[in-house]
């Protein structure tokens, strides 16, 4: 079959917010859909700065140190490879994106939030990505989450239901179709 559409899960998840009533109007997902560039949050960037002292090492004096141990003790080892390509084709769509690291069985997303709430994951749409890591050995979605005061984990397994997430697809393709003239990102929908 061929693509039509590429999809990436934060672009999925922002449609998601927009369907359930997450505080988002129609033209914040056109710009995120457009990817019209928004300055980096301090909470963004606090983020990025967690995950590269978490992996590289490096400005490891910003984090509380009893926080980097308890989540470097939950990463998988041997780590096998960081910032892993994914894709999956669903129907017409091909599905795609970054996941942060793999061990020899898992997938690991390291978040970090402002608060947290259980299950804040379970519909998520890089949860594809282990549909997309099969082939090679992966069995387990799990995200690493810190509020920088504690360190929570979800864990996601092949056989956990991803109904919502790929009807949720079929709706944004609807979503794309119905405001066509209004999407400039080329990457989105394949060329007419």
């Amino acid at each position: 079959m061929d693509i039509n559409y590429r999809f990436y899960p934060t672009l999925l998840n922002t449609f998601s917010r927009y369907l359930h009533g997450g505080n988002l109007s129609e033209q914040a997902l056109l710009d995120a859909i457009n990817r019209v560039p928004q300055p980096t949050t301090a909470a963004q960037q606090r983020g990025t700065s967690f995950e590269e002292t978490l992996i590289k090492g490096v400005d490891e004096e910003r984090f509380d140190p009893d926080i980097l141990k308890k989540v470097r003790k939950l990463l998988p080892r041997p780590i096998v490879e960081t910032q892993v390509y994914c894709q999956w084709q669903i129907d017409d769509v091909l599905f795609y994106g970054y996941v942060d690291l793999i061990g020899n069985y898992k997938a690991v997303d390291i978040k970090t939030t402002g608060s947290y709430q259980p299950g804040r994951y379970l519909f998520n749409h890089q949860n594809l990505y282990l549909h997309a890591l099969k082939k090679r050995g992966i069995k387990l979605m799990e995200y690493l989450i810190t509020d920088f005061t504690d360190v929570y984990v979800e864990s996601y397994s092949l056989t956990h239901p991803i109904d919502r997430q790929l009807e949720e697809i079929q709706q944004f393709k609807a979503f794309i179709r119905a405001n066509r003239a209004l999407i400039t990102d080329k990457k989105i929908v394949a060329q007419d």
